[in-house]
């Protein structure tokens, strides 16, 4: 496939389409997905329980609270429920997603194709490999093998499917950074420069760890404008932070708020945010105190470079389990943002300019 085909166009599993038709963009969610790997089995036996029963009203009272262990909330399965929530989110005014589902976390191109079809949303598949996936594989992939199959997922598809990719991501890391998250980080720099396609980024549990990232990707020969830094709300969490969130942002890339609707505390595996000489506890805000981060990078001149998405990846956030479902920005989110003072313009920015310039192929 010719890469000059793609310039200015938004590769989706139905096709390119022009990126000025995405419209309202989520750019962060998934459809479908398996995080067995995150099943944290609780230790008394009523967790135990809870732990390996289908989600229900009767258990969200212990689900809400310990969202990775059961393993029915962490996975994502029935295509035809996925198709029923998104329903929400199209019914609401919204046009496109990015699924950030990519290899070995139950990636199926065939079925998001099904799903857009059913829909009438743009959907957009993620590639690469989130990093603790390369292990779970069995094999020794080298930077060179994994930007291979990047490329392939976008310039020929995913497999026999003929599915194309169009984001690469959400290229997971952990911290601190080890040579294998550094080379998924290289090559997911190396497919950008070979297809001219954006990059998310899943940064480890530190305040650090995206600037460090940024600097690896730099070095690669990323272009860091075309670069998603996800999940900042945890990773550089409060007022405290503020500084270091600038400071990313001055690189100039993305800055990604997406878990509107999740709150309260990371579970214990991932919770502690570490740097050398200050542990800070990584402890998720409410969608208000999100839009105040949001409202600071904007005031310091970085509305450009703002998304916002809500990572929905538990049965427990969707409407059918009485979460808030893929439409919560949309009905929620939005009315509170204009209470607060943000613009419509801004408002059209961070919905639909923003993710039309990432996804827009270059």
């Amino acid at each position: 496939m010719s890469m000059a085909k793609l310039v200015g166009k938004a590769q989706t599993v139905l096709g390119a389409i022009d990126a000025a038709n995405l419209g309202i963009t989520l750019p962060h969610e998934h459809c479908l997905i398996d995080m067995s790997l995150w099943f944290m089995e609780p230790s008394t036996a009523t967790g135990k329980l809870v732990a390996h029963q289908p989600l229900s009203y009767e258990n969200l009272w212990f689900v809400r609270y310990h969202p990775y262990s059961n393993r029915d909330n962490i996975q994502l399965l029935d295509e035809q429920e996925a198709i029923d929530e998104l329903s929400y989110f199209k019914r609401a005014g919204g046009s496109t997603l990015v699924d950030m589902t990519n290899t070995g976390l139950g990636r199926d191109p065939l079925a998001l194709a099904r799903i857009s079809r059913a829909t009438g949303l743009n959907i957009i598949m993620g590639s690469g490999y989130y990093v603790r996936q390369i292990g779970a594989t069995g094999t020794k992939p080298t930077e060179e093998t994994v930007t291979e199959e990047i490329v392939r997922d976008i310039t020929v598809g995913v497999g026999d499917t003929g599915i194309r990719a169009g984001m690469i991501g959400e290229i997971g890391t952990e911290w601190p950074l080890e040579e294998i998250d550094k080379m998924a980080v290289c090559a997911a720099a190396h497919a950008q420069k070979e297809t001219g396609a954006p990059i998310n980024i899943h940064p480890g549990h530190s305040p650090t760890c995206p600037l460090e990232i940024i600097e690896s990707l730099d070095k690669a020969g990323a272009d860091i404008s075309r670069v998603v830094m996800s999940h900042m709300e945890s990773r550089i969490p409060g007022y405290e932070n503020h500084d270091t969130r600038i400071r990313l942002a001055k690189t100039g890339c993305y800055i990604e708020y997406d878990t509107f609707s999740f709150e309260g505390w990371m579970p214990e595996n991932c919770r502690m945010v570490l740097s050398e000489d200050n542990p800070v506890k990584a402890d998720l805000p409410n969608d208000a105190a999100r839009i105040n981060e949001i409202m600071a990078l904007v005031e310091e001149g970085f509305l450009n470079q703002i998304l916002i998405s809500q990572d929905h990846c538990f049965k427990s956030r969707l409407c059918r389990y009485g979460g808030p479902g893929y439409a919560h920005i949309l009905n929620n989110v939005v009315p509170l943002m204009r209470q607060k003072g943000i613009t419509e313009e801004q408002i059209h920015t961070i919905l639909v300019e923003n993710p039309k310039r990432l996804l827009s192929f270059v």
